[in-house]
């Protein structure tokens, strides 16, 4: 927004491209901020970036670099001819409230808290037009001091499922905030309801990204120097590896999946609170103890599926862990080594030991006919072919019949 007098109207498209430069920079984050100045930042936010870093890594040289050298090698501050300002990415993580506010007032985020006595309007707003950090932490602190802690025994192991994991909606979040469209003047929304967060950020997805691939395809952040001083501080491990920690950690505790709605200009992702299965979740954190192994989030999504649906075709299969067939093929194999499912015709399905272990007694005896079935058959083939070899023989006929072995 520009201010006229007391009022204040929207930029307009040429006004805002004028206000960051950059030549030859397709990374909006990248770009300088032509009416900054070193005046626009805050050097508590600086003292609180390095005092998180060496924490989160105290290996890290970068934090014992004075202030604006620290600032210059993470690429936040650049010289303009002989004057040293800030970048987009340099505003939004060390810029002071006003100074955001002046400059980028587009980087904002809105969170609303609906009750569950009215899920139509929201009994409490928080408007943020802060630094990045500062941001994540005000708002974790909320989600937090709000949510429901289930414990869970598994043997002399307590596992403690959150309504919304800590680490699922900081990810969610600093995804948001990476990708989004700052040249848009709509905010990030984070809608806290009892039961689910919604997170909306301003900017579709980039081409070739869709809800299809989106697990697998290579990362490709809109502001990519955003992604990578969140690399560079540890808040992420590596750019664009949000999306399969969310999902691992959803299934993993037995949550529904992540659920993405694309917009021509937005993007929505929804987190639920609840846990769909228990025995599921029981059943991964024992296997996992007891085999010292951890499953890959594909292995987990297989496994996650044929739980609930019985068996799975491999082409269904790689469409749901969106993985190329000889790489689907390979999860199989490796969940069929560890014993955890087995093949049956065209299809896999758990194996009766795991089924024990995940399904109720009644659910068991059904599924067990199959079992049942696949043991007479292979049986079957086996007589047959000792017959066809000349080593037993059928004497009889009927009920009364019986094999006897063929004397040398």
């Amino acid at each position: 927004m520009k201010r006229l007098g007391k009022n204040s109207k929207p930029f307009f498209p040429d006004e805002m491209s004028n206000r960051f430069y950059g030549e030859h920079i397709s990374d909006f984050s990248s770009k300088i901020v032509a009416d900054s100045t070193l005046e626009d930042v805050n050097l508590l936010e600086v003292y609180s970036l390095k005092e998180k870093l060496r924490v989160r890594d105290p290996k890290s040289t970068l934090p014992d670099s004075e202030d604006f050298a620290f600032l210059r090698d993470l690429g936040l501050i650049k010289t303009d001819g002989e004057i040293e300002k800030l970048t987009v990415a340099g505003l939004l993580f060390v810029g002071k409230q006003s100074s955001i506010s002046r400059l980028l007032p587009s980087a904002e985020v809105i969170y609303l808290h609906y009750s569950a006595d009215n899920l139509e309007e929201y009994d409490a707003r928080l408007d943020m037009r802060q630094p990045i950090v500062s941001v994540l932490d005000r708002l974790t602190e909320i989600i937090q001091n709000d949510n429901r802690i289930l414990n869970v025994q598994i043997g002399l192991f307590r596992l403690e499922i959150a309504d919304f994991s800590e680490k699922v909606f900081q990810e969610a979040l600093l995804n948001a905030m990476s990708h989004r469209d700052y040249q848009s003047m709509s905010a990030v929304y984070v809608k806290h309801y009892p039961d689910k967060i919604v997170i909306e950020n301003p900017g579709g997805f980039l081409d070739g990204i869709t809800e299809k691939n989106i697990i697998t395809h290579p990362s490709a952040p809109r502001n990519k120097l955003i992604a990578e001083t969140l690399q560079h501080l540890k808040y992420v491990q590596r750019t664009g590896q949000g999306v399969d920690i969310i999902y691992r950690e959803m299934v993993s505790m037995g949550k529904p999946y992540p659920e993405y709605h694309v917009f021509s200009d937005a993007v929505s992702l929804t987190l639920r609170s609840s846990v769909e299965d228990m025995s599921f979740v029981k059943f991964v954190v024992a296997e996992q103890e007891k085999k010292q192994i951890i499953l890959s989030l594909a292995e987990l999504m297989i496994l996650r599926y044929v739980t609930k649906n019985k068996q799975i075709k491999l082409s269904d299969a790689k469409d749901l862990v969106q993985l190329s067939l000889e790489d689907t093929r390979k999860c199989c194999l490796n969940l069929v080594k560890l014993g955890l499912i087995e093949t049956v015709g065209k299809e896999y399905m758990l194996t009766a030991r795991v089924y024990e272990m995940v399904k109720s007694d009644v659910q068991y005896t059904r599924d067990k006919v199959v079992q049942y079935i696949k043991a007479e058959q292979q049986a079957r083939a086996t007589i047959d072919k000792m017959r066809k070899e000349n080593i037993i023989d059928m004497i009889g006929k009927g009920k009364s019949s019986k094999y006897v072995l063929v004397k040398s």
